[in-house]
């Protein structure tokens, strides 16, 4: 009996020592893991040092921006002066706001981009809903066709409207933008189209049909539970349209000639205001003299954009997520 406790122990012993080297097997399994973390982290700081990399490449140009619209000409000469100049100023910002006439035009500006907006996010959101939920007869044709008006450059039909704009007396006014966006023919409403019939596409039918026994007509049905449902979207086309309008020139500088004319136009005539004595294609060549003055022009126009964009960017990205762009 005593030989089988002494053999008892001699296994109970060996089991422990097991036992412990497989809890120093874990440890040593966990300072893997802990070597595989710091591996993580490592491909972390990889991943943001590539990030602020492309950060720059896009926020290159409004840093180049700033930095000239604050040299002085004397900075601008100086070719050791590149990014921080000797003495900032804010003469360039004076010259570009009186050479743009600021407020006139962020006033044109925004009313056209604020309105046809609005009125895209409407007209496209029922045109998109309807061919999404409703029974459309010739449907696909309807779609082909909006599709067609998306590859169709403006270009094309530039002369047509030109001259129905004219008879009609529009030119020289906002409606030469609202009336195409209330009729879904505005900048780029055959896109916005297509990302509310996505957004509909999707949206479970259950909806319709409890609406639809509670005695809910088609607008109501819309207007009440579809359109509150597409916010996101909403909101998505409302930036996109907001941001093609305000960046608008070719339009413009065929139907807007006489005083209404928008920040595109003046940014474009700001040569000729502050050099008039240029003629011809010397417009092109980069003048110091002015160089200050037109940064500082190029930032006053892109910095509502830039505002807005920050104010809502969280709704902005989450839109796109839902309307199912990146699909």
């Amino acid at each position: 009996m005593i030989e089988d406790l002494k053999l008892g122990l001699t296994k109970a012993g060996k089991g422990l020592q097991t036992l412990f080297w497989s809890r120093g097997a874990q440890k040593a399994k966990l300072v893997v893991m802990g070597r595989s973390v710091s591996d993580g982290l490592l491909a972390k700081v990889v991943i943001y040092f590539l990030l602020s990399v492309v950060a720059y490449l896009y926020l290159q140009p409004i840093l180049y921006m700033v930095s000239t619209m604050l040299k002085t000409l004397a900075d601008m000469y100086d070719p050791t002066v590149r990014w921080i100049p000797r003495q900032a100023t804010f003469e360039n910002i004076a010259k570009a706001f009186e050479g743009l006439q600021y407020p006139k035009a962020l006033l044109v500006t925004s009313t056209i981009a604020l309105t046809c907006s609005v009125m895209q996010v409407i007209v496209c959101s029922m045109t998109g809903y309807a061919l999404a939920r409703l029974s459309v007869p010739f449907r696909a044709l309807f779609v082909a066709l909006i599709i067609l008006t998306f590859v169709i450059p403006p270009q094309v039909i530039i002369i047509p409207l030109y001259v129905i704009f004219s008879k009609l007396g529009l030119l020289n006014t906002l409606f030469v933008f609202l009336v195409p966006a209330t009729l879904g023919q505005g900048v780029k409403a055959a896109l916005f189209i297509l990302i509310f019939m996505q957004f509909f596409r999707a949206q479970p039918p259950s909806l319709e049909e409890a609406a639809k026994l509670d005695g809910a007509s088609t607008f109501r049905l819309f207007a009440g539970i579809m359109l509150p449902l597409a916010r996101s979207a909403c909101l998505v086309v409302f930036l996109f349209s907001f941001i093609w309008y305000w960046n608008l020139y070719y339009e413009p500088s065929m139907f807007l000639t006489k005083g209404f004319t928008p920040l595109s136009i003046r940014l474009d005539m700001l040569e000729e205001i502050l050099n008039p004595t240029l003629l011809g294609n010397t417009r092109t060549i980069v003048n110091p003299i002015t160089e200050g003055t037109k940064m500082a022009a190029a930032f006053m126009i892109i910095l509502p954009p830039i505002l807005i964009f920050m104010v809502l960017q969280k709704w902005f990205v989450s839109g796109i997520e839902r309307t199912g762009i990146v699909e």
